[in-house]
């Protein structure tokens, strides 16, 4: 499984021969402007929810490729009817792809689009492949609800948001990979505005005296598991 940073939320994940796209929001972002979408290959989008900074490059990205948007049943059902391929979820509700098992989870935020419509509850991905297994949070509080994802599946990368403000900070993330139970953690969302700035270092150290392994890539940047 090979996961790539594309800047804020957006990930881009190659698993089971698959190209996976996660929350794209790029075009928007200016720190990610050396990434192309039109050089982004995906089989499917998946959305963690409705908000402008994680589906601004859906549209552009599913006309060229042709992916099947994967989210809750609001916004897969938003995009269905713009004709878009799609398939919808539900909380707690897994389907088995040709890629590997996802199941949505629950986050706590809140979802909407753009214009103000409903784009249903937010939630997170836990993604089984063939070998690895990982944990997208999306955006979301600390919850206990995380306590339930390892008694189902034993992860290997737990992608959380570290940002503060409109979602976990740093010290919160620490706890959630404890409930979890996953010392490799890849942070998100954090940096692209104001605020949501941290201090790097600051963040791995505090990971690392609880014996963890904070990975905070670069723009473009890409880790195998």
């Amino acid at each position: 499984m090979k996961i790539t940073f594309y800047g804020h939320a957006s990930l881009g994940i190659e698993v089971g021969g698959k190209q996976i796209i996660v929350d794209p929001f790029i075009t928007g972002n200016p720190q990610a402007a050396g990434v192309d979408i039109n050089s982004l290959e995906a089989d499917y989008i998946l959305l963690t929810h409705a908000h402008g900074d994680h589906i601004l490059d859906v549209e552009a990205i599913a006309n060229r490729t042709k992916a099947a948007i994967v989210s809750n049943a609001e916004i897969a059902g938003y995009y269905a009817k713009l004709g878009f391929s799609s398939h919808p979820m539900n909380h707690g509700g897994s389907w088995q792809f040709d890629f590997g098992k996802v199941k949505y989870v629950n986050a706590i935020h809140s979802s909407s689009f753009p214009d103000g419509s409903y784009g249903g509850n937010p939630g997170g991905f836990v993604i089984e492949g063939e070998h690895k297994n990982i944990y997208i949070a999306g955006d979301t509080a600390l919850t206990m609800d995380m306590k339930l994802i390892p008694m189902r599946t034993k992860l290997d990368l737990a992608i959380l948001p570290i940002g503060n403000n409109f979602t976990m900070d740093v010290e919160d993330a620490i706890i959630a990979s404890d409930f979890v139970e996953c010392d490799k953690i890849l942070g998100y969302h954090f940096d692209t505005f104001g605020y949501i700035k941290i201090d790097h270092e600051d963040a791995i150290r505090k990971f690392f005296d609880k014996g963890k392994d904070l990975m905070l890539l670069e723009i473009g940047e890409s880790i195998e598991l």
